[in-house]
């Protein structure tokens, strides 16, 4: 098992809590790997573009996440998208922008323990091994 394979795996471990799978987790898994959106890289455009890239900068690097709410979220992704995911969960869309807050920060960071992006095709094996953990 390589070390993109037991981090993702603690990962999922660490957010799902051995209590089965997150159904939010897949949706993360498919922003980040790009079938929603561009991926991590157009994630960090998003936040960028709309003067978060801060919290995406501390998320990523090596120091200290910094937090997130759900109206940021539901800014940098926006409220369409959001409420998409809702309708496919079953739940509210500020169920989903709070649960995406909490989670977003906690998978970037994994996702990036040097305190930088992946390659591409590095990032995006970890991923599709992430979601079909989920599965």
């Amino acid at each position: 098992m390589g070390l993109l394979d037991g981090l993702l795996e603690g990962v999922a471990s660490k957010l799902m809590g051995g209590e089965g799978s997150n159904p939010l987790l897949g949706m993360v898994g498919n922003l980040l790997s790009g079938s929603q959106g561009g991926g991590l890289s157009g994630l960090i455009q998003s936040f960028n573009s709309k003067g978060l890239g801060d919290l995406m900068s501390s998320w990523v690097g090596t120091g200290e996440n910094l937090p997130i709410s759900g109206q940021q979220i539901q800014e940098v992704l926006g409220s369409g998208r959001i409420q998409q995911m809702a309708e496919k969960l079953g739940t509210s869309s500020e169920e989903v922008s709070g649960g995406l807050a909490g989670l977003l920060p906690q998978i970037i960071d994994q996702l990036t323990p040097a305190g930088s992006v992946p390659e591409s095709g590095l990032l995006e094996k970890a991923l599709s091994m992430f979601k079909s953990g989920l599965a």
